[in-house]
């Protein structure tokens, strides 16, 4: 695949990046040596782009694919936390973790607001710092919010900024409220004409739009500014499509087999707010011991209905 430029960093991408979260204990739940092999399978295929997430805890998978190897793919990180001593302890945790020296890419993850972003100085202070001394090479942030990537575009030491989009604004929001696909598109594009780098996440909404394949990738595929979409696979066959989306050798009558997908809650996203049980149709979304969303696949349509009323994008098909 050809390799596009993440704004001004000089960091080279290809258009498809790996979310690496898909084969890990919040989702698949590969043993380590399966989901490397798939992460290897894709480096193979062209793929040079992996996101991954100190919440995620995949960074076995990337260490084991990487083993032996001769590649050397853009890797970008994250981190919730907010002081200087966590973003410190977080960053030197993915170098040793992953065998790497140097981070490509290391973000504050899932920014929420203005004031989230001054909660989180003394770690923002630290990925500066980490960057200044070769650890880092470039840093960021990621976002679901309309007002947190418009932010973004008027404060220069933001370098990359990896946005929520979808063609159904599926977990968009925009301060307390929801988002639109029109707004995060118009601040992902002052973004780039600021130099900013722009990767998107959750083209097809959590999985809740897969089986709209061609429809949801050619959505944000062809909106100016986004220099590359991180995307979770599963299987094999999954990135072969994609590879053949990127070269444009797609069957444009494909649509995908989504009957053994399940919708799901995540539960470490999930913050019990009720929203999806309320909206359920068929009452198969009920509260578990934790206070948290649930589905009871037996009653399940798996209509997807639930996913556009989380207001953070906890529900998700695999």
């Amino acid at each position: 695949m050809i390799k596009k430029k993440l704004g001004n960093t000089g960091i080279e991408v290809t258009p498809i990046g790996f979310g690496v979260l898909t084969v890990g204990k919040y989702q698949l739940n590969y043993p380590v040596a399966k989901g490397a092999k798939l992460l290897r399978y894709a480096l193979e295929s062209g793929i040079n782009f992996l996101d991954t997430a100190q919440y995620y805890e995949t960074y076995p998978y990337i260490k084991e694919a990487l083993k032996g190897s001769a590649f050397n793919p853009v890797i970008a990180s994250k981190c919730l936390d907010c002081s200087y001593k966590e973003m410190k302890f977080a960053v030197e945790e993915a170098r040793r973790s992953m065998d790497r020296d140097v981070i490509d890419i290391f973000l504050l993850h899932e920014v929420r607001s203005a004031s989230d972003w001054k909660n989180r100085v003394g770690a923002w202070e630290y990925l500066y710092e980490a960057k200044s001394k070769g650890l880092v090479k470039s840093i960021g942030l990621s976002t679901h919010h309309v007002d947190v990537t418009q932010m973004c575009a008027d404060i220069p030491d933001i370098e990359l900024v990896f946005p929520l989009i979808n063609y159904k604004s599926l977990g968009i929001r925009n301060r307390n409220g929801t988002g639109t696909k029109e707004d995060m598109a118009a601040a992902i594009k002052r973004n780039s004409e600021a130099g900013k780098g722009v990767f998107a996440m959750k083209v097809f909404g959590g999985g809740n739009l897969t089986g709209e394949y061609l429809t949801a990738l050619d959505y944000v595929n062809n909106l100016p500014g986004i220099d590359s979409i991180m995307i979770g696979f599963g299987y094999h066959h999954e990135i072969d499509r994609i590879i053949e989306y990127a070269e444009g050798t797609i069957d444009r009558n494909y649509v995908p087999d989504i009957k053994d997908k399940k919708i799901q809650i995540d539960q470490g996203d999930c913050e019990g707010c009720g929203a999806c049980i309320e909206r359920c149709p068929n009452h198969a979304i009920f509260r578990n011991k934790n206070g948290l969303a649930q589905i009871d696949h037996i009653i399940c349509l798996t209509c997807g209905y639930c996913a556009p009323s989380c207001p953070v994008r906890a529900i998700k098909m695999f």
